[in-house]
């Protein structure tokens, strides 16, 4: 509704079944539907398959005719800065390739500098599983407290989980990036003094850059407050305030906000 994404009642009801096999067949805790990416000639369902850890035992799945879900290949870090070259529309076929030139440079004879170049070929599938991972790094969130890191080190739903206040959910404080913390080790020890561990292992929206990198309304008429990502076009994400209601979707192309530094 107010996010403007909208699954037609045919698409939701495939979908649905086919999250119920996912579930079964490979015998996830739990399954997300993820979002979608829109492909010129096909578009992909991203689904995760969530083991015992809600946040380390996670597998991103696709599937475009809502019956055969395919494993997205886990890629090492240089295959996934190789994939981020690739340019344009998602063609909807995980086999399809991109090209890429990479203009080399070389010592030449002297001072003389010698270009070389370099053709790239990038598969679409690797690309996808990239742009997955970068949004998900990016923009995927959930409210503070929603999720506990145990003793052991495990993260999982929090159960005593109530939601945020009005108040609360005003404050991008309040909100934190679904991932590994990058920005929390590099507290002073005297503001991390202050943190519960179980519940502060997270980094908060107020330190991403550039600022203002996210829209947040609140919708007075069913109680909603809705996160939209600037950098990352097509991520809504939803908390009821006063409930443990939460989630979050990505529609969209794939695509990143490259000149929002410069629109802020």
């Amino acid at each position: 509704g107010s996010s403007g994404v909208i699954l037609s009642p045919e698409e939701a009801t495939t979908l649905q079944t086919a999250l119920v096999l996912l579930k079964h067949e490979q015998k996830f805790t739990s399954v997300q539907y993820w979002g979608k990416i829109f492909g010129i000639n096909n578009d992909y369902y991203i689904a995760i398959g969530i083991g015992n850890d809600e946040m380390y035992d996670r597998k991103y799945l696709y599937i475009k005719d809502c019956m055969n879900w395919g494993d997205l290949p886990i890629l090492p870090k240089e295959a996934q800065e190789q994939a981020r070259l690739a340019k344009g529309r998602f063609s909807g076929d995980p086999s399809n390739e991109f090209e890429h030139i990479l203009i080399k440079q070389l010592p030449g004879e002297g001072d003389e500098i010698h270009e070389e170049e370099e053709t790239v070929i990038i598969k679409e599938e690797d690309r996808l599983t990239t742009i997955i991972n970068d949004i998900s790094h990016e923009a995927f969130i959930v409210p503070r407290s929603a999720y506990i890191r145990t003793p052991t080190g495990m993260i999982s739903k929090n159960r005593t989980f109530e939601g945020l206040s009005v108040t609360e959910c005003t404050k991008l404080g309040q909100f934190l990036h679904f991932r590994e913390a990058t920005e929390l080790p590099k507290k002073s020890l005297i503001d991390r003094a202050n943190l519960d561990k179980s519940l502060d292992f997270l980094d908060s929206l107020e330190e991403d850059v550039p600022k203002g990198s996210w829209s947040m309304q609140f919708d007075r008429g069913c109680g909603v407050t809705l996160l939209k990502s600037l950098l990352w076009p097509g991520y809504v994400f939803y908390h009821v305030p006063h409930t443990s209601s939460f989630g979050s979707v990505y529609y969209g192309i794939g695509e990143k906000n490259i000149d929002l530094p410069f629109m802020l």
